[in-house]
Protein backbone atom coordinates (compact mmCIF):
# COMPACT_ATOMS: atom_id res chain seq x y z
CA UNK A 1 0.00 0.00 0.00
CA UNK A 2 2.91 2.39 0.85
CA UNK A 3 4.52 1.46 -1.94
CA UNK A 4 1.25 2.18 -4.49
CA UNK A 5 0.89 5.16 -2.42
CA UNK A 6 4.03 6.44 -3.55
CA UNK A 7 3.60 5.60 -7.43
CA UNK A 8 0.63 8.75 -7.09
CA UNK A 9 2.45 11.16 -4.31
CA UNK A 10 5.81 11.08 -5.65
CA UNK A 11 4.53 12.40 -9.52
CA UNK A 12 1.79 14.74 -7.52
CA UNK A 13 4.30 16.37 -5.63
CA UNK A 14 7.10 16.75 -8.75
CA UNK A 15 3.96 18.59 -10.60
CA UNK A 16 2.73 21.27 -7.50
CA UNK A 17 4.98 23.81 -9.41
CA UNK A 18 3.18 23.93 -12.51
CA UNK A 19 -0.41 22.40 -11.43
CA UNK A 20 -3.48 24.51 -11.44
CA UNK A 21 -3.54 27.48 -8.05
CA UNK A 22 -7.11 26.53 -7.86
CA UNK A 23 -9.79 24.22 -9.49
CA UNK A 24 -13.37 24.38 -9.00
CA UNK A 25 -15.10 23.63 -12.05
CA UNK A 26 -17.53 20.65 -11.80
CA UNK A 27 -16.77 20.45 -7.98
CA UNK A 28 -20.79 20.90 -7.33
CA UNK A 29 -21.10 17.96 -9.71
CA UNK A 30 -18.25 15.94 -8.44
CA UNK A 31 -19.36 15.91 -4.54
CA UNK A 32 -22.73 15.14 -5.63
CA UNK A 33 -21.34 12.10 -7.16
CA UNK A 34 -19.35 11.02 -4.08
CA UNK A 35 -22.13 10.80 -1.68
CA UNK A 36 -22.69 6.90 -0.36
CA UNK A 37 -23.94 4.93 2.38
CA UNK A 38 -21.67 3.11 4.12
CA UNK A 39 -20.45 -0.15 1.70
CA UNK A 40 -21.29 -3.41 3.06
CA UNK A 41 -18.39 -4.85 1.05
CA UNK A 42 -14.54 -3.46 0.42
CA UNK A 43 -12.87 -2.33 -2.46
CA UNK A 44 -9.46 -2.57 -3.37
CA UNK A 45 -6.68 -0.32 -2.09
CA UNK A 46 -5.15 0.75 -5.41
CA UNK A 47 -8.87 1.68 -7.04
CA UNK A 48 -9.76 3.71 -3.94
CA UNK A 49 -6.08 5.24 -5.07
CA UNK A 50 -7.59 5.90 -8.17
CA UNK A 51 -10.70 7.80 -7.43
CA UNK A 52 -8.59 9.92 -4.68
CA UNK A 53 -5.98 11.26 -7.21
CA UNK A 54 -8.06 11.50 -10.38
CA UNK A 55 -11.25 12.32 -8.96
CA UNK A 56 -11.78 14.00 -5.32
CA UNK A 57 -7.94 15.74 -4.85
CA UNK A 58 -7.61 17.37 -7.94
CA UNK A 59 -10.40 19.98 -6.79
CA UNK A 60 -9.90 23.05 -5.14
CA UNK A 61 -7.16 25.41 -3.74
CA UNK A 62 -3.58 24.07 -4.56
CA UNK A 63 -2.02 26.07 -1.20
CA UNK A 64 0.96 23.80 -1.38
CA UNK A 65 2.15 25.10 -4.79
CA UNK A 66 4.40 27.85 -5.14
CA UNK A 67 1.79 30.86 -6.34
CA UNK A 68 0.01 30.25 -3.91
CA UNK A 69 -0.10 33.85 -2.14
CA UNK A 70 -3.32 33.46 -0.66
CA UNK A 71 -4.31 33.31 3.26
CA UNK A 72 -1.67 31.93 4.75
CA UNK A 73 0.39 29.35 2.99
CA UNK A 74 1.26 25.53 4.60
CA UNK A 75 3.61 23.98 2.80
CA UNK A 76 3.38 20.47 3.39
CA UNK A 77 6.95 19.36 4.22
CA UNK A 78 6.96 15.80 3.41
CA UNK A 79 8.98 14.99 5.87
CA UNK A 80 6.50 15.55 8.51
CA UNK A 81 4.55 13.20 6.64
CA UNK A 82 6.73 10.50 6.51
CA UNK A 83 6.89 11.32 10.42
CA UNK A 84 2.88 10.88 10.68
CA UNK A 85 3.15 7.61 8.94
CA UNK A 86 5.28 6.48 11.30
CA UNK A 87 3.43 7.84 13.94
CA UNK A 88 0.29 6.52 12.88
CA UNK A 89 1.64 2.80 12.31
CA UNK A 90 3.46 2.67 15.68
CA UNK A 91 -0.08 4.12 17.74
CA UNK A 92 2.11 4.98 20.73
CA UNK A 93 -0.39 6.92 23.24
CA UNK A 94 1.32 10.56 24.08
CA UNK A 95 -1.16 12.21 25.88
CA UNK A 96 0.02 10.48 29.16
CA UNK A 97 4.45 10.68 30.01
CA UNK A 98 4.19 6.98 31.43
CA UNK A 99 2.63 5.29 28.11
CA UNK A 100 5.26 6.27 25.84
CA UNK A 101 8.15 7.91 27.75
CA UNK A 102 10.74 8.85 24.55
CA UNK A 103 7.82 10.00 22.06
CA UNK A 104 6.72 12.22 24.84
CA UNK A 105 10.47 13.57 25.53
CA UNK A 106 11.03 14.61 21.72
CA UNK A 107 7.89 16.32 21.12
CA UNK A 108 8.86 18.06 24.89
CA UNK A 109 12.06 18.83 22.87
CA UNK A 110 10.07 20.80 20.37
CA UNK A 111 8.26 22.61 22.90
CA UNK A 112 11.65 23.90 24.61
CA UNK A 113 13.14 24.41 21.50
CA UNK A 114 10.37 26.69 20.45
CA UNK A 115 10.35 28.49 24.10
CA UNK A 116 14.02 28.87 23.69
CA UNK A 117 13.13 30.49 20.01
CA UNK A 118 10.74 33.15 21.43
CA UNK A 119 12.42 33.89 24.51
CA UNK A 120 10.27 32.51 27.03
CA UNK A 121 12.33 31.52 30.13
CA UNK A 122 13.52 28.46 31.42
CA UNK A 123 9.69 27.40 33.53
CA UNK A 124 8.30 27.82 30.20
CA UNK A 125 6.28 25.07 28.32
CA UNK A 126 3.03 24.19 26.68
CA UNK A 127 2.00 21.31 24.27
CA UNK A 128 1.66 21.37 20.10
CA UNK A 129 -2.51 21.35 19.22
CA UNK A 130 -4.08 21.03 16.28
CA UNK A 131 -3.59 24.73 15.14
CA UNK A 132 -3.33 28.43 15.89
CA UNK A 133 -7.13 27.90 17.27
CA UNK A 134 -6.57 25.24 19.70
CA UNK A 135 -3.55 27.12 20.95
CA UNK A 136 -5.72 30.29 21.24
CA UNK A 137 -8.37 28.84 23.55
CA UNK A 138 -5.67 27.21 25.69
CA UNK A 139 -4.38 30.28 26.57
CA UNK A 140 -7.80 31.85 27.12
CA UNK A 141 -8.87 29.44 29.75
CA UNK A 142 -5.33 29.34 31.48
CA UNK A 143 -5.57 33.37 31.74
CA UNK A 144 -9.23 33.09 32.79
CA UNK A 145 -8.28 30.59 35.83
CA UNK A 146 -5.03 32.41 36.48
CA UNK A 147 -6.49 36.01 36.62
CA UNK A 148 -9.82 35.64 36.93
CA UNK A 149 -10.65 32.12 38.99
CA UNK A 150 -14.11 30.23 39.20
CA UNK A 151 -16.07 33.37 39.04
CA UNK A 152 -15.35 35.17 35.78
CA UNK A 153 -18.94 36.84 34.36
CA UNK A 154 -17.04 40.82 34.87
CA UNK A 155 -13.70 39.59 33.76
CA UNK A 156 -12.68 41.48 30.10
CA UNK A 157 -10.10 40.35 27.15
CA UNK A 158 -8.86 42.81 25.01
CA UNK A 159 -7.85 42.44 21.94
CA UNK A 160 -7.20 44.79 18.70
CA UNK A 161 -9.72 45.18 16.09
CA UNK A 162 -7.61 43.26 13.43
CA UNK A 163 -7.18 40.07 15.59
CA UNK A 164 -7.39 36.75 14.10
CA UNK A 165 -11.72 35.57 14.57
CA UNK A 166 -10.05 32.45 16.74
CA UNK A 167 -9.41 34.86 19.05
CA UNK A 168 -13.43 35.87 19.64
CA UNK A 169 -14.28 31.97 19.06
CA UNK A 170 -11.89 31.33 21.86
CA UNK A 171 -13.55 33.85 24.21
CA UNK A 172 -16.88 32.81 23.63
CA UNK A 173 -16.08 28.60 23.90
CA UNK A 174 -14.21 29.68 27.12
CA UNK A 175 -17.36 31.40 28.57
CA UNK A 176 -17.06 34.41 28.09
CA UNK A 177 -19.72 36.98 26.66
CA UNK A 178 -19.77 39.25 23.68
CA UNK A 179 -19.63 42.10 25.88
CA UNK A 180 -16.84 40.79 28.24
CA UNK A 181 -14.20 41.14 24.60
CA UNK A 182 -13.16 44.51 23.83
CA UNK A 183 -12.52 45.36 20.23
CA UNK A 184 -9.41 48.29 20.61
CA UNK A 185 -8.85 50.32 17.39
CA UNK A 186 -5.79 50.07 15.40
CA UNK A 187 -3.22 53.02 14.63
CA UNK A 188 -2.30 53.97 10.46
CA UNK A 189 -0.54 51.11 10.76
CA UNK A 190 -3.16 48.46 11.40
CA UNK A 191 -1.63 47.86 15.01
CA UNK A 192 -3.08 47.86 18.40
CA UNK A 193 -3.68 51.22 19.35
CA UNK A 194 -2.01 51.18 22.84
CA UNK A 195 -3.20 54.65 24.39
CA UNK A 196 -6.76 53.46 23.60
CA UNK A 197 -6.25 50.57 25.15
CA UNK A 198 -5.00 51.73 28.17
CA UNK A 199 -8.00 54.19 28.06
CA UNK A 200 -10.44 51.00 27.81
CA UNK A 201 -8.85 49.29 30.74
CA UNK A 202 -9.67 52.39 32.65
CA UNK A 203 -12.84 52.51 31.46
CA UNK A 204 -13.61 49.20 32.70
CA UNK A 205 -11.58 49.22 36.04
CA UNK A 206 -13.92 52.70 37.23
CA UNK A 207 -17.05 50.78 36.15
CA UNK A 208 -16.52 47.85 38.40
CA UNK A 209 -15.07 45.60 36.08
CA UNK A 210 -12.30 43.13 36.19
CA UNK A 211 -9.61 43.80 33.30
CA UNK A 212 -7.78 40.61 32.57
CA UNK A 213 -6.34 39.62 29.32
CA UNK A 214 -4.97 41.28 25.99
CA UNK A 215 -4.14 39.49 23.13
CA UNK A 216 -1.38 41.28 20.82
CA UNK A 217 -0.93 40.28 17.15
CA UNK A 218 2.58 39.03 15.71
CA UNK A 219 1.41 39.33 12.27
CA UNK A 220 -2.17 39.70 11.66
CA UNK A 221 -3.93 37.97 8.83
CA UNK A 222 -5.60 40.76 7.49
CA UNK A 223 -2.21 42.98 6.75
CA UNK A 224 0.69 41.42 8.71
CA UNK A 225 0.85 44.39 10.94
CA UNK A 226 3.33 43.19 14.18
CA UNK A 227 1.50 45.11 16.98
CA UNK A 228 3.65 46.84 19.33
CA UNK A 229 4.93 44.39 22.23
CA UNK A 230 7.04 46.10 24.17
CA UNK A 231 4.32 48.87 25.00
CA UNK A 232 1.78 46.15 26.07
CA UNK A 233 3.63 44.48 27.81
CA UNK A 234 4.53 47.10 29.79
CA UNK A 235 1.12 47.99 30.28
CA UNK A 236 0.04 44.51 30.80
CA UNK A 237 2.88 44.78 33.46
CA UNK A 238 1.68 47.61 35.30
CA UNK A 239 -2.32 46.86 34.97
CA UNK A 240 -1.15 42.83 35.95
CA UNK A 241 -3.08 41.55 33.27
CA UNK A 242 -2.27 38.26 31.41
CA UNK A 243 -0.15 39.08 28.09
CA UNK A 244 -0.98 36.85 25.41
CA UNK A 245 0.64 36.83 21.51
CA UNK A 246 -0.29 35.65 19.06
CA UNK A 247 1.96 34.78 16.56
CA UNK A 248 0.35 32.09 14.84
CA UNK A 249 1.78 33.50 11.44
CA UNK A 250 5.09 35.68 12.11
CA UNK A 251 6.28 33.88 14.93
CA UNK A 252 8.79 31.71 13.66
CA UNK A 253 10.81 34.26 11.46
CA UNK A 254 12.37 34.79 15.08
CA UNK A 255 14.85 32.18 13.48
CA UNK A 256 15.64 35.38 11.41
CA UNK A 257 17.79 38.07 12.51
CA UNK A 258 15.01 40.65 10.74
CA UNK A 259 11.88 38.38 12.62
CA UNK A 260 13.36 38.99 15.89
CA UNK A 261 13.83 42.59 15.90
CA UNK A 262 10.30 42.99 14.56
CA UNK A 263 9.22 40.61 17.52
CA UNK A 264 11.24 42.55 19.86
CA UNK A 265 8.77 41.78 23.38
CA UNK A 266 7.22 38.75 22.21
CA UNK A 267 9.80 37.27 25.38
CA UNK A 268 7.87 38.92 27.75
CA UNK A 269 4.52 37.19 26.61
CA UNK A 270 2.73 35.26 29.55
CA UNK A 271 1.53 32.59 26.31
CA UNK A 272 2.56 32.73 22.77
CA UNK A 273 0.82 31.04 20.20
CA UNK A 274 2.66 29.53 16.84
CA UNK A 275 1.95 27.70 14.06
CA UNK A 276 4.25 25.35 12.73
CA UNK A 277 2.40 24.43 9.58
CA UNK A 278 2.49 27.79 8.81
CA UNK A 279 6.00 29.35 9.44
CA UNK A 280 7.80 25.84 9.34
CA UNK A 281 6.29 24.83 6.24
CA UNK A 282 4.62 21.66 7.99
CA UNK A 283 0.96 20.15 6.68
CA UNK A 284 -1.97 21.71 8.33
CA UNK A 285 -3.40 20.73 11.14
CA UNK A 286 0.49 21.45 13.47
CA UNK A 287 -0.43 24.29 15.95
CA UNK A 288 1.57 25.35 19.64
CA UNK A 289 0.81 26.82 22.61
CA UNK A 290 3.32 28.35 24.49
CA UNK A 291 3.32 29.30 28.36
CA UNK A 292 5.73 31.57 30.38
CA UNK A 293 5.07 29.33 33.43
CA UNK A 294 4.11 25.54 32.55
CA UNK A 295 2.24 24.99 36.26
CA UNK A 296 -0.21 27.96 34.26
CA UNK A 297 -1.51 25.88 31.74
CA UNK A 298 -1.55 22.54 33.92
CA UNK A 299 -3.71 24.48 36.89
CA UNK A 300 -6.55 24.97 34.20
CA UNK A 301 -6.77 22.06 32.49
CA UNK A 302 -6.04 19.19 34.81
CA UNK A 303 -8.27 16.87 35.79
CA UNK A 304 -7.46 13.40 37.54
CA UNK A 305 -9.30 10.48 36.86
CA UNK A 306 -8.71 7.07 38.86
CA UNK A 307 -8.45 5.28 35.71
CA UNK A 308 -5.10 7.37 34.67
CA UNK A 309 -1.47 6.95 36.29
CA UNK A 310 -1.01 9.41 38.77
CA UNK A 311 0.21 12.54 37.41
CA UNK A 312 4.01 12.51 36.86
CA UNK A 313 5.53 14.45 39.50
CA UNK A 314 9.01 15.78 37.95
CA UNK A 315 8.68 18.77 36.30
CA UNK A 316 10.85 17.46 33.16
CA UNK A 317 8.52 14.83 32.48
CA UNK A 318 4.93 16.13 30.86
CA UNK A 319 1.53 14.50 30.48
CA UNK A 320 -0.03 16.37 27.80
CA UNK A 321 -3.44 15.27 28.51
CA UNK A 322 -2.88 17.67 31.62
CA UNK A 323 -1.84 20.70 30.00
CA UNK A 324 -4.57 21.22 27.21
CA UNK A 325 -8.77 19.78 26.45
CA UNK A 326 -7.47 16.92 24.96
CA UNK A 327 -6.91 13.15 26.14
CA UNK A 328 -7.25 11.66 23.19
CA UNK A 329 -4.31 13.09 20.87
CA UNK A 330 -1.90 11.93 17.85
CA UNK A 331 1.04 11.96 17.88
CA UNK A 332 2.55 15.15 16.66
CA UNK A 333 5.94 15.57 17.69
CA UNK A 334 7.32 13.61 15.31
CA UNK A 335 6.02 15.63 12.37
CA UNK A 336 7.91 18.40 13.79
CA UNK A 337 10.86 17.31 15.40
CA UNK A 338 11.50 14.91 12.04
CA UNK A 339 12.01 18.02 9.54
CA UNK A 340 14.10 19.74 12.49
CA UNK A 341 16.79 17.45 12.92
CA UNK A 342 16.97 16.67 9.12
CA UNK A 343 17.68 20.05 8.16
CA UNK A 344 18.28 21.90 11.44
CA UNK A 345 17.76 25.52 12.62
CA UNK A 346 20.19 26.99 9.89
CA UNK A 347 17.85 25.30 6.83
CA UNK A 348 14.64 26.78 8.16
CA UNK A 349 16.47 30.67 8.60
CA UNK A 350 17.46 30.30 5.42
CA UNK A 351 14.63 29.95 3.74
CA UNK A 352 12.18 32.50 6.32
CA UNK A 353 15.00 35.20 5.52
CA UNK A 354 14.11 34.67 1.41
CA UNK A 355 10.53 34.96 2.34
CA UNK A 356 11.18 38.47 3.75
CA UNK A 357 13.56 39.54 0.84
CA UNK A 358 10.86 38.59 -1.94
CA UNK A 359 8.16 40.53 0.41
CA UNK A 360 10.09 43.30 0.54
CA UNK A 361 11.08 42.98 -3.54
CA UNK A 362 7.53 42.23 -4.00
CA UNK A 363 5.92 45.51 -2.24
CA UNK A 364 8.64 47.84 -3.75
CA UNK A 365 7.97 46.88 -7.27
CA UNK A 366 3.74 46.76 -6.67
CA UNK A 367 4.34 50.17 -4.97
CA UNK A 368 5.71 51.53 -7.80
CA UNK A 369 2.72 50.43 -9.77
CA UNK A 370 1.44 53.94 -10.93
CA UNK A 371 -2.45 52.35 -10.13
CA UNK A 372 -1.56 51.04 -6.81
CA UNK A 373 -1.76 52.23 -3.34
CA UNK A 374 -0.09 50.27 -0.71
CA UNK A 375 -1.49 50.34 2.36
CA UNK A 376 1.43 49.86 5.07
CA UNK A 377 4.83 48.47 4.65
CA UNK A 378 5.35 44.68 5.49
CA UNK A 379 6.66 43.92 9.10
CA UNK A 380 7.20 40.51 7.95
CA UNK A 381 5.91 38.72 4.59
CA UNK A 382 2.48 39.81 4.53
CA UNK A 383 1.38 43.04 2.69
CA UNK A 384 -1.74 44.49 1.67
CA UNK A 385 -2.46 46.87 -1.25
CA UNK A 386 -6.09 48.07 -3.16
CA UNK A 387 -6.33 49.86 -6.65
CA UNK A 388 -6.26 54.01 -6.83
CA UNK A 389 -9.57 55.29 -7.89
CA UNK A 390 -11.55 58.36 -7.52
CA UNK A 391 -13.89 57.25 -4.77
CA UNK A 392 -13.57 54.60 -2.41
CA UNK A 393 -16.64 52.52 -3.86
CA UNK A 394 -14.94 52.58 -7.45
CA UNK A 395 -11.60 51.43 -5.17
CA UNK A 396 -13.07 48.61 -3.85
CA UNK A 397 -14.59 47.39 -7.39
CA UNK A 398 -11.63 47.92 -9.29
CA UNK A 399 -9.78 45.93 -6.54
CA UNK A 400 -12.03 43.00 -6.52
CA UNK A 401 -11.49 43.08 -10.37
CA UNK A 402 -8.04 43.13 -10.00
CA UNK A 403 -7.88 40.04 -7.93
CA UNK A 404 -10.35 38.46 -10.07
CA UNK A 405 -8.05 39.08 -13.15
CA UNK A 406 -4.71 37.71 -11.13
CA UNK A 407 -6.07 34.46 -10.58
CA UNK A 408 -7.85 33.75 -13.72
CA UNK A 409 -4.29 33.97 -15.37
CA UNK A 410 -3.38 31.19 -13.15
CA UNK A 411 0.41 31.86 -12.45
CA UNK A 412 -0.40 33.34 -8.30
CA UNK A 413 -3.62 33.13 -6.26
CA UNK A 414 -4.50 36.17 -4.10
CA UNK A 415 -7.12 36.88 -1.74
CA UNK A 416 -8.46 40.27 -0.47
CA UNK A 417 -9.98 41.46 3.08
CA UNK A 418 -11.86 44.08 3.85
CA UNK A 419 -10.54 46.69 6.35
CA UNK A 420 -12.18 49.38 7.61
CA UNK A 421 -14.78 49.44 5.23
CA UNK A 422 -12.86 49.10 2.58
CA UNK A 423 -11.24 46.28 0.19
CA UNK A 424 -7.69 45.39 0.23
CA UNK A 425 -5.55 42.37 -1.88
CA UNK A 426 -2.77 40.56 0.13
CA UNK A 427 0.66 39.13 -0.71
CA UNK A 428 1.43 36.78 1.55
CA UNK A 429 4.77 34.75 0.63
CA UNK A 430 5.39 32.07 3.09
CA UNK A 431 5.80 28.59 0.87
CA UNK A 432 9.04 26.83 0.68
CA UNK A 433 8.34 26.54 -2.57
CA UNK A 434 7.82 29.79 -3.22
CA UNK A 435 10.72 31.74 -5.01
CA UNK A 436 11.56 34.72 -6.89
CA UNK A 437 10.14 33.05 -10.38
CA UNK A 438 6.52 33.84 -8.59
CA UNK A 439 7.07 37.22 -7.52
CA UNK A 440 7.84 37.70 -11.08
CA UNK A 441 4.72 36.55 -12.08
CA UNK A 442 3.06 38.45 -9.86
CA UNK A 443 4.28 41.80 -11.14
CA UNK A 444 4.06 40.76 -14.46
CA UNK A 445 0.06 39.94 -14.31
CA UNK A 446 -0.05 43.25 -12.12
CA UNK A 447 1.43 45.17 -15.01
CA UNK A 448 -0.91 43.37 -17.39
CA UNK A 449 -4.12 43.15 -15.69
CA UNK A 450 -3.98 46.93 -14.70
CA UNK A 451 -2.96 47.74 -18.36
CA UNK A 452 -5.97 45.87 -19.96
CA UNK A 453 -8.43 47.63 -17.11
CA UNK A 454 -7.18 50.83 -16.10
CA UNK A 455 -9.32 52.24 -13.87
Amino acid sequence: MVAQSMDRLVPFIAALPTAPNHHMDGAQKLVRSLREPLPEKGAPFRRLLGQLFERVIPFGLNTAGPGYLAYIPGGGLFHAAVGDLLAGAVNRYVGIWQAAPGLVQLETNVIRWFADLVGLPAGAGGLLTTGGSLANLAAVVAARHDRLGEHFSDGVLYTSALVHHSVYKAARVAGFRADQVRSVPVDAHFRLDVDALAAAIATDRTAGRRPAMVVASAGTTATGAVDPLPAIAALCGREKLWFHVDAAYGGFFAFTERGRAALVGIDRADSVTLDPHKGLFLPYGTGCILVRDLQTLRAAHQIPASYLPTSESDPACWDFADLGPELSRDNRGLRVWLPLKMHGAAGFRRDLDEKLDLALDAHARIAALPQIDMVAPPDLSLFAFRVRAPTPELGDVATRQLAQAINDRGHVLLTGVEVNGRWLLRVCVLSFRTHQKQIDELVADLESALAATPC
